[in-house]
Formats: structure tokens, sequence, C-alpha cells
């Protein structure tokens, strides 16, 4: 029997900057006071029902199956198993689709599900020694084989910022607002403290477009991206517990309207979210219009303005509380942030009644998932 998928309660850590506050936390460390915050969520609020799964993404973590190893951590006990995803940027948004379309089939009624991502602790990897030549350290995985296109992120974002006539001066100004609204906001109630660290450390308040304006291209004298209109490299991990609409009656709740994965072209990661986001659409017969709120990892601003261009975004309503180039991006978990971050505005007093998650991947690739909220 298929059952309506909903999302609750919604937690994250703070988003550390990589090498400091979260230095030596590994993913186990990350995940695991998540995990456990949830699931004590549910508990508190009568909901009594066993965890079928934990489903986390992740991208460069130590191996050995990171959500079943935070699972064991958290306390959730060994009869709950886990396993981890990795869609590269999308990590976080893959897992909690999966989640959904486990409970919607009927075959799982609890799944606690987001991502991970320890950028500090992540260990080193050599490609094996050729002939007598040393072993080669490589900072990425290939996002595409031989004969495509695989930039590194920084470039590709130049790259689709030239082709697509998007100024240095419109990513700066996205970028300020950014930064404004995040300062400016109190994350606290969707954040589960780790150690001292209560808070997001890349948010900081007055970076203005004049400031902004000062900072040089971080991937070529040519380019437009810079520090402070990109995202930084992140620490955190975020959760939802993925279950049905009867289970969670009466608690507040996102009701998952739809997904969808996409590829693109690799040379150009940046406009992934187009083909995901137009697939959704018309899988749900909603048109971009009716977004009350859209949430899309701020890798670079130029990704944020080339997907609201070539789809007509109303780009007040894109991360109306500031984005990943204030807060930093933990690769695999910032899909699952945006659901945190959705949830936190939508169900709020007079708070939007739709909301869209969508993530670039490298290697050309986009994931979007459309919410409402649950009356």
């Amino acid at each position: 029997m298929n059952s309506v998928p909903v999302l609750v309660a919604p937690r994250r850590t703070p988003i550390g900057n990589a090498g400091h506050g979260f230095a030596e936390l590994t993913t186990t460390d990350l995940a695991a006071p998540v995990l456990r915050e949830v699931h004590s969520t549910l508990r508190d609020a009568g909901v009594a029902a066993e965890v079928d799964d934990v489903v986390l993404g992740n991208c460069l973590g130590p191996g050995g199956n990171p959500a079943r190893i935070a699972a064991l951590r958290a306390g959730l006990g060994v009869q709950v198993p886990g396993v981890t995803v990795d869609r590269q940027c999308g990590s976080g948004l893959d897992a909690v689709m999966q989640a959904a379309l486990r409970v919607r089939s009927g075959a799982d009624e609890l799944i606690l599900a987001g991502g991970v991502e320890s950028a500090s602790t992540a260990p080193w990897r050599f490609w094996p020694p050729v002939a007598d030549a040393e072993p080669v350290r490589y900072t990425r995985a290939p996002f595409a084989p031989q004969g495509f296109p695989d930039p590194d992120m920084g470039v590709a974002a130049d790259d689709l910022a030239r082709v697509r006539g998007i100024s240095r001066e419109r990513q700066d100004a996205y970028a300020a607002r950014s930064h404004s609204l995040a300062a400016a906001t109190d994350f606290s109630a969707e954040i589960v403290p780790i150690g001292e660290v209560r808070r997001d450390e890349r948010i900081r308040a007055g970076l203005t477009e004049a400031r902004l304006a000062r900072l040089r291209p971080s991937f070529g004298v040519e380019g437009t991206a810079t520090a402070g209109n990109s995202c930084g490299i992140s620490d955190g991990a975020a959760v939802l517990a993925v279950t049905s609409e009867a289970l969670a009656a009466g608690l507040p709740a996102l009701r998952i309207v739809g997904s969808a994965v996409a590829g693109s072209d690799p040379a150009y990661p940046g406009l992934g979210p187009v083909p995901a986001i137009r697939k959704l659409l018309r899988r749900t017969g909603v048109d971009v219009s009716e977004l009350g709120i859209i949430e899309i990892t701020e890798a670079f601003a130029t990704v944020v303005l080339a997907v609201s261009d070539e789809l007509g975004l109303d780009e007040a309503r894109i991360c109306p509380q500031g984005g990943a180039i204030a807060m930093g991006h933990p690769w695999g978990a910032s899909g699952a942030i945006l659901l945190v971050r959705l949830a936190s505005q939508m169900l709020c007093a007079g708070g939007p009644a739709l909301g869209l998650a969508a993530c670039a991947i490298g290697g050309g690739q986009g994931i979007a998932m459309l919410v409402e909220r649950v009356s």
C-alpha cells in the first residue's frame, strides 16, 4: 500500500569551516549527535515506530559505510541498519529522495535520512604507482571519463559565467545579498550544537559589494569567481525523519510532492539543476510562479544566477535567508541542509506553501525535490 512521505524533525549541525571548529571531528562525530537528536525528538512526540534504516549522503569520507557507523554511535541499536549514498554535492538530497521512495512504496515506515561531510578529516587518496613512479595524490575523483570535459568546479563556474554573460558585478551583488541575509538570521532552532560550536562559522556581517569587489579571482586571473562569491570548504551534517503522513499526524511536517534527477553537460555542471527542476515541475504540474521559496546550493553565485536566468525564477525567493556562499558547503550534507532550511522557513507562521530544493552536481547532474507544508 502506498504512503504519502513527509519530512519531520529537521536538524543540522552548525556548518564549520574546514580546519577550524570541527578540525578533528570525523563524519561519525558530526552525524551521530544529529541522528540522536532527531530520534529523540520523534520519541518525545510519541512516534514509537522502529527506525527501518539510516540513509546518509557522503562524498569524501573514509568509507566503511559512514551511515551505519554513525547509527551505531548514535545509540539507535544494532538492529538499525545504515547505507551511504554518493551523488557528490547532491548526496544529502538523494539520500532523502531514496528514503521517501521507500516510504511511498510502503516498504518502510520510518527512515532517518540526510548527509554528512568532514572535509577536515577526509583521508588523503593516492593513485597507485605505475612502473617506478611515486604514488600520486588526487584531491578528487574524476567526475567524467576520458573523452568528456571534467573541469574543476571553480574553473567550470568561471566558464559558465563567461558563456552566459554573468558579470563579476552581478555575482558580487548576489553574494552580498547572501552574506547580509545570513548574518541577519537566527538559525539556532534548527541547529544541534557540537561541542563549543553553536553557530555557523563562516557567516560574517558587513561583506558589502564594495568589499567583495576587492577580492581577487580564485581560479585564474581572467575569472570572476572569488572567495567572497563562492562557497567555503566545510564540515557539517543534517538529518530529517522521513516517514508516512499517517505516522507523523499532528507534527509539523513537509509533504514530499515529488523529486527528480537529470544529467547535463559535464562542461557546465552549474546548469545541472535546470533539467532536474524542469522534469520535476513537469511531473507534478507545478509552475515556477507557484514556488514560494527555492533553496539552491550556492556553490558559486554563477550557479544560482545561471539557473535562475534559464528557468525565469524570482531571485527574491531564492535562499531568502542566505545560502552556502555565506554559510559554507559541506558537500555530502548540503542537499539535506537545503531541506532543513526549507522546513525552518515553511513551517513558521505564514510560511510559504510550496518549496523547492535543488543541487548542481559535478560531472553534469542535477537533483531537485518539491515539498509542501502540511496544513
